[in-house]
């Protein structure tokens, strides 16, 4: 593995955990040797990530569309920032770039990438490691869902384990670096992708 997408708030949230777990994670990546992929924010959890990476002298790549680059207040002090169009080329380029997937508390735009990019390994578009990192239990309720979707019989039991989970951001990035993809059917072949 050469670089990690994080997903994660341009809040803070309400608990301190989440900025401390984004600081951790950040250096945590550069200490591995691993470049940082992520929204490209300098606020919440996403700016504690990135500057956390940058000061112990890792590389943090951003991307962000143009139309939050406002709003979530685009971070100058980056190796690379790519300001792009749409949410669509935000999520392309951070998954091209990338060679894992850790998401940190987040609301519904962490949310909808997580899921973005697992159902893309459920599709067999990439073979990624994707985990969550569980602060504090925020992913508590989540990962009950999917545990009753798996009952439910609307995921498949190979699926559920493309969500890993981890309790802090060191965890998550042993599972990343030691999962291999789970036995699954292609839903998609390579003209399809």
């Amino acid at each position: 593995m050469k670089r990690i997408a994080v997903f994660c708030g341009a809040r803070p949230g309400a608990n301190p955990a989440f900025m401390a777990a984004g600081r951790e994670l950040g250096a945590a990546l550069a200490h591995a040797n691993l470049g940082l992929v992520y929204g490209g924010a300098s606020v919440g959890i996403m700016g504690a990530v990135a500057d956390a990476a940058l000061e112990a002298g890792g590389e943090a790549i951003g991307v962000i569309p143009r139309g939050l680059e406002q709003k979530e207040i685009a971070h100058r002090g980056l190796t690379q920032l790519h300001v792009v169009q749409t949410m669509h080329e935000r999520k392309l380029l951070m998954n091209d770039l990338a060679d894992g997937f850790c998401t940190l508390p987040g609301g519904i735009g962490t949310l909808e990438e997580l899921f973005e990019v697992v159902s893309w390994a459920a599709l067999g578009i990439h073979a990624k490691p994707c985990c969550l990192v569980n602060v504090g239990g925020y992913y508590d309720g989540l990962l009950g869902f999917l545990d009753h979707a798996v009952s439910a019989e609307l995921i498949g039991e190979w699926q559920r384990p493309l969500i890993l989970s981890a309790p802090n951001p060191r965890a998550a990035l042993t599972l990343l670096a030691t999962r291999s993809p789970p036995d699954q059917p292609k839903v998609l072949d390579e003209s399809q992708t």
